[in-house]
């Protein structure tokens, strides 16, 4: 039997092939959430509240039900006597139950506590209409004095609920933090705040939900980064089967942590679909998302790092409080525990301590954005040693040097949790990744740049993420015997460019061209268990689950070459798709004509007791991955106005294995611009009320492609990772935590000023102002 003829494999693990996605994205084929059209499908807008802290007397929705075009308003009555009471959604990582009276309910009953929050749902036969509607809703609500500041007295009538305000306190600590304190020729303090800012999609949050009168089945179309738990959620608060719901992905613009959480609003939907036995659409507008979806990052610390004169620290400590908004979210804890754990960083340390104090005050509630406690840590501890450089005579890069953990050390364990496992640093040379970066800048042009007068500055920090978090993720292999495999995982697409690495991972493994894989994601019908992407997660452990799974399809495939040869499946070799004899190439079968033979008359004489070639696999996550980076920013200063131009960025990451150069790059990058958003320009703010400041983008501002700076992004690939079979580290997120303090670092380079760069979002009055 001659082996057919087939073109070289091609675009496997390595190669920057072009993304899967793009296709039907550029052609304009994709359908988004908004581009869904069900016949007889309703439309809910949500009717949000108008101060920030209030108690709600009454709510008058009588003229809006007489509004030609309205189908049903529906406030937190209708809910509770439908449902019993008013649920909280859940988080969803345990922590203490003490936490529960804070949860947010999927619509206000008796109090508002933010503007935005719901309050009543409208429901129209379009759009329009039910907006109409919602502004016929009126709410009688007695105002009261609103809590905007973590560190405000917390006197009764500013209280959000019938306890204090202080949702919880979290600490951590290792060696003795007292001690090298006491005992330490410097010690350096420095108060430094990151401000409130978050991820802003392109695409705003919105969800159909399509009601199936035959089976009463409803289909939630939209984007969601944790599907089944979604699921699983949604179904327990409305007391409805699990197996009635299905969820299903559309093309989505964005998520970067903000999308695919559940809302209150995600739940309303489902109830009132339900309700009314219709298909319901709920789009929010762009003033919606500013208010109402997950804020992030507001962190005030008060720090301290210990040292010698000769550059060698002991200790960091740092008590901060987290603004939560209004309430505690599905992941909003979870950023102050990354936090007080990733403060230490690559660094060899004697003792460290933190305490986190999670406060609620009437904004939008927070949760996780692109790199939680990831970009906060790194920009306290690294904006530390350049203070304590400062005061010290040493050169901040030369400082870091001295204190980074050794590769002799590693594997380092270091006494802490974090997102409740043991940290373990398993991998990786951090000294050389600190030389690489340093090595790729040209250093005597800047010098030569400020000697002539410009107000120009370098800065460095260094980082560490966190990715491939587990507990597991399931994997699908299926080989068509018309030529194609099938490829299905419990993770899901949030413009990351999931599907390419999916398939180029598969084709390496089984020696084929990557065209030939089609990857499947997101329908809870099709893959009934997984976890989904977020944390840099899903390249890791989808990657790796579908890596056993095809090594068990060239398993199978020689098992059935054997059969037809009449061999021995031990004699039997693997390339380029086809099982067949060692030394007799002749002899070869191609995992398409495997998947042939196994159809249900002769499955059973291949020793297979189910026909067809498919399996399923799942890749229990041992521990996650610590990966390290250093970033480098060279920045321009406007001495007389303020004005912050970062002209380079230098993003030095090691992955360990890139599956796509090109989409590691773009994720780099795409990072880094977000980084430099929230270190420059982007705050929610606030006035005196509560009353939210950014209701669109002439107030919340954005960088554009004229702020974005010459990036360079430098892939490490030399310490690959035991931790899975691909030997990779999450990329989704590398670009972010250290650009925050390499930018403020080389602003006070251009200007000479040490400790100017405190507090986020450096604006040019903060720039500007005395230190």
């Amino acid at each position: 039997m001659t082996p057919p003829q087939r073109p070289a494999p091609a675009g496997g693990i390595g190669s920057s092939v072009r993304r899967h996605e793009d296709p039907p994205l550029l052609a304009g084929r994709a359908r988004y959430v908004a581009d869904i059209r069900l016949p007889g499908m309703l439309s809910m807008t949500v009717v949000r509240a108008p101060v920030a802290h209030g108690a709600i007397r009454s709510i008058d929705c009588s003229e809006a039900r007489r509004l030609p075009g309205v189908e049903a308003v529906f406030t937190a009555e209708d809910v509770s006597e439908s449902l019993g009471g008013i649920p909280r959604i859940p988080p969803r990582v345990s922590f203490d139950e003490t936490v529960t009276p804070y949860l947010q309910p999927i619509i206000a009953y008796d109090r508002v506590r933010y503007v935005g929050e719901p309050m009543a749902v409208v429901v129209a036969q379009d759009r329009y209409v039910a907006e109409d509607g919602a502004d016929l809703v009126f709410a009688d609500i007695d105002a009261r004095p609103p809590m905007l500041d973590t560190g405000a007295d917390d006197r009764p009538d500013r209280r959000l609920f019938d306890s204090e305000n202080l949702v919880t306190t979290l600490k951590a600590r290792f060696g003795d933090p007292q001690r090298a304190f006491d005992e330490a020729e410097v010690v350096v303090e420095a108060e430094l705040g990151i401000g409130r800012h978050s991820g802003v999609p392109m695409e705003t949050r919105g969800m159909v939900v399509e009601f199936d009168p035959a089976g009463e089945r409803l289909t939630v179309h939209g984007a969601t980064k944790v599907p089944h738990w979604n699921l699983a959620t949604t179904a327990e608060l409305l007391g409805i089967p699990p197996g009635r719901l299905r969820m299903r992905e559309t093309a989505v613009g964005g998520g970067f942590g903000v999308r695919g959480e559940l809302y209150p609003e995600d739940v309303l939907a489902v109830w009132v679909a339900d309700r009314l036995g219709r298909s319901v659409a709920w789009i929010e507008d762009r003033r919606e998302h500013l208010l109402t979806a997950n804020h992030s990052r507001e962190q005030l610390h008060r720090a301290r790092i210990a040292g010698d004169r000769e550059g060698r620290i002991s200790a960091i400590a740092s008590d901060f409080d987290m603004d939560m908004g209004a309430y505690a979210r599905t992941h909003s804890i979870r950023v102050a525990d990354l936090t007080l754990s990733m403060i230490p960083g690559p660094y060899d340390l004697e003792a460290y301590r933190g305490t986190a104090r999670c406060v609620v005050t009437n904004k939008t509630p927070t949760g996780t954005y692109r790199a939680p406690g990831r970009f906060e840590s790194s920009f306290v501890r690294e904006r530390l040693i350049d203070l304590y450089a400062a005061e010290i005579g040493v050169d901040p890069v030369e400082v870091r040097r001295r204190n980074l953990i050794k590769p002799d050390r590693i594997p380092y364990s270091r006494p802490l949790s974090s997102t409740g496992e043991p940290m373990l640093f398993s991998d990786g040379d951090f000294p050389s990744i600190l030389d690489g970066l340093v090595e790729s800048f040209d250093w005597q042009a800047l010098e030569r740049r400020r000697e002539g007068g410009e107000k120009v500055g370098v800065g460095v920090a260094m980082f560490m993420e966190k990715s491939g978090l587990g507990p597991w993720e399931t994997g699908t292999v299926e080989v068509d015997p018309d030529g194609l495999v099938r490829v299905r995982s419990g993770c899901s697409s949030v413009g990351q460019g999931i599907r390419t690495v999916l398939a180029q991972i598969v084709a390496d493994r089984l020696q084929l061209d990557h065209a030939r894989v089609r990857v499947e994601l997101l329908d809870t019908d099709r893959t009934p268990y997984g976890i989904g992407s977020y944390a840099s997660r899903s390249t890791v452990t989808a990657g790796s689950a579908l890596v056993q799974a095809a090594d068990e399809v060239v398993r199978i495939a020689k098992q059935v070459a054997a059969v037809d040869f009449e061999a021995d499946a031990g004699d039997l070799d693997y390339r380029d798709g086809s099982a067949f004899v060692s030394g007799s190439p002749e002899f070869s079968l191609s995992i398409f004509e495997a998947a042939g033979r196994l159809h249900p008359v002769t499955a059973r004489k291949y020793g297979r007791s189910e026909p067809g070639l498919a399996v399923d696999s799942v890749f229990e996550v041992e521990r996650v991955v610590y990966p390290c980076g250093a970033n480098l920013a060279v920045v321009r200063v406007d001495a007389e106005t303020g004005e912050v131009a970062v002209e380079q960025l230098i993003l030095y990451y090691d992955l360990g294995r890139a599956i796509n150069p090109v989409l590691v790059a773009g994720q780099m990058e795409g990072g880094a611009i977000q980084a430099v958003g929230g270190t420059l320009y982007e705050q929610f703010a606030y006035d005196g009320d509560g009353n939210p400041l950014c209701g669109s983008f002439m107030d919340y501002l954005l960088p554009t492609l004229a702020e974005t700076p010459t990036m360079t992004a430098l892939i490490g690939e030399q310490d690959r990772t035991a931790t899975n079979p691909l030997g990779i580290k999450g990329a989704g997120e590398g670009g972010v935590p250290g650009v925050a303090a390499a930018i403020a670092t080389a602003i006070e380079h251009a200007l000479g000023r040490p400790g100017l760069a405190s507090r986020l979002p450096l604006t040019p009055e903060r720039v500007l102002a005395p230190t």
